[in-house]
């Protein structure tokens, strides 16, 4: 029977704070965990007796959720490497496969507003647990793990010092210290706190922070490095001068930027810089994955270099198994989780930070110019997302007429439907007027209904920020039943 209050997603367990998000379910997930790691009991990664580690993040409670969480696993007899302070995503992943655990448990809800918490798990390869583990830990939920003799030991650890060596090594910090830019760093209040601007003290880059305190409440926004959150990044970045702004999410696995004019840089154009410079300048062997929301650009300029590219779910789960299985250079998702293979089979938002500013150094451009660049080379390619709370029956009902738009001679938006793809959601490529004199930008939309919240998000990619407007407009007046 599946737990009335607890459900695993793309990326872990979420649920609001006193109401589904309490001290008892909590520990009824580690328990779950606890129970998976022991039925791995002879593996050869994840034995019980490799441990578990544990970090939290900044949001309410969740350092005393993750305590909760090292008692329970300890319990059952696992060891338990518990984080002594805020710990991003990212470097709980490095210590769990640095240490070589079993797996480890994450505090967190990431983007989500302040009152939501939530678990996430890390499979021993240092990224997200695989569907088939998830499912597992979910099998045992409301079961009891077994014990192994005496309750095992819990260790406060420092998590920090090899992450932080390892994403400083993997940038070229000298070139970004040469470089004489100067940037806006912005934590959104979240677990990336000082650490890209105590790199910069250290290496003499110019910069201001914003939002660096840890701040449950996240006063005025939700941790998500995308519009309206990161205006203030970018009305910083204006004032100060800068030559970009750089932002990481909640628990800081994810980037956000705005260009040297304060604008919005989307995750799509961060991850066809990153990728452009990559196969530009490192010459690094792999594949690239990308998610089904996410822009074509990454195809034609795979296509350029000639790398195969990989459409996929969405969710970071799916990039990290094509990462487990076979050579992947990076791979990617909408909402900015960006990652490398030789780094980990993880988002980072606190590496990207650092490697949109290596990328501006070696190309000796603002972040702006590189986004142009990518524009004049490529096509314009301009993209929009809305998200819509509304009841799980209207969600429902709209994916329902969605799928049923592909029958006789669909229209959406007064423009033809070429063709419905159904990966993950529903989406329509559309026959645009407007792209007939834009050529290269395909013109699409995708409705995707969330599983676990009743929310639906509607996501599209034209040749102008016109277009997209106008049909993010009637997506969500479809979506209404209007």
């Amino acid at each position: 029977m599946p737990h009335p209050q607890i459900k695993f997603g793309t990326d872990g367990w979420r649920g609001v704070i006193a109401d589904d998000f309490t001290f008892a379910n909590v520990r009824t997930a580690a328990e779950a965990v606890a129970a998976y790691v022991h039925s791995r009991l002879g593996s050869a990664e994840e034995d019980p007796a490799r441990g578990l580690c544990i970090g939290y993040d900044t949001r309410f409670g969740s350092r005393a959720f993750a305590r909760a969480c090292a008692e329970v696993v300890a319990a059952t007899g696992i060891p338990v490497a518990l984080a002594n302070d805020i710990t991003p995503t990212p470097a709980l992943s490095y210590a769990v496969r640095g240490r070589k655990a079993a797996g480890g448990i994450m505090i967190t809800s990431s983007h989500n507003p302040a009152q939501w918490n939530g678990v996430k798990y890390k499979a021993w390869y240092g990224g997200s647990g695989k569907p088939s583990i998830i499912a597992e830990i979910e099998s045992f939920l409301g079961k009891p793990a077994p014990r192994l003799g005496q309750p095992a030991l819990i260790e406060e650890v420092d998590f920090l010092p090899p992450y932080l060596a390892a994403i400083e090594s993997f940038a070229d910090l000298d070139l970004i210290a040469r470089s004489r830019r100067k940037f806006a760093i912005d934590s959104m209040y979240g677990a990336g706190r000082t650490i890209i601007s105590d790199i910069f003290t250290r290496i003499g880059v110019d910069h201001i922070q914003i939002r660096g305190n840890p701040d449950p409440i996240f006063p005025g926004i939700n941790p998500e490095p995308i519009e309206p959150h990161i205006r203030a990044l970018g009305e910083a970045v204006v004032a100060n001068h800068c030559d970009a702004g750089l932002c990481t999410d909640g628990d800081a696995d994810r980037i956000g930027a705005t260009d040297e004019h304060g604008n919005f840089v989307d995750p799509h154009k961060i991850f066809c810089v990153l990728l452009s410079w990559v196969l530009k300048y490192k010459g690094w062997p792999g594949a690239v994955t990308r998610a089904f929301n996410t822009t074509k650009m990454l195809d034609r300029i795979c296509l350029k270099h000639g790398r195969e590219l990989i459409e996929h779910g969405i969710g970071f789960k799916f990039v990290c198994d094509y990462m487990l299985e076979r050579e992947i250079v990076m791979g990617g998702e909408e909402s900015g989780g960006i990652g490398f293979q030789r780094h980990l089979p993880e988002r980072d938002g606190l590496l990207n930070a650092l490697l949109l500013a290596n990328v501006m150094a070696q190309e000796n451009k603002t972040l702006g110019q590189l986004v142009a660049d990518l524009q004049a080379e490529y096509g314009e390619h301009q993209y929009g997302r809305i998200d819509l709370t509304i009841p799980d029956d209207v969600k429902n009902s709209a994916i329902a007429r969605a799928r049923a738009l592909a029958v006789g001679n669909p229209v959406f938006a007064a423009m033809p439907i070429l063709r419905q793809e159904n990966l993950d959601g529903v989406k329509f490529y559309l026959d645009n007027p407007e792209a007939e004199t834009k050529p290269t930008a395909e013109t699409w939309l995708l409705l995707r209904a969330s599983g676990t919240e009743p929310l639906m998000r509607i996501y599209t990619e034209s040749c102008s920020k016109e277009s997209v407007a106008k049909l993010l407009e009637s997506a969500r007046a479809f979506a209404l039943g209007k």
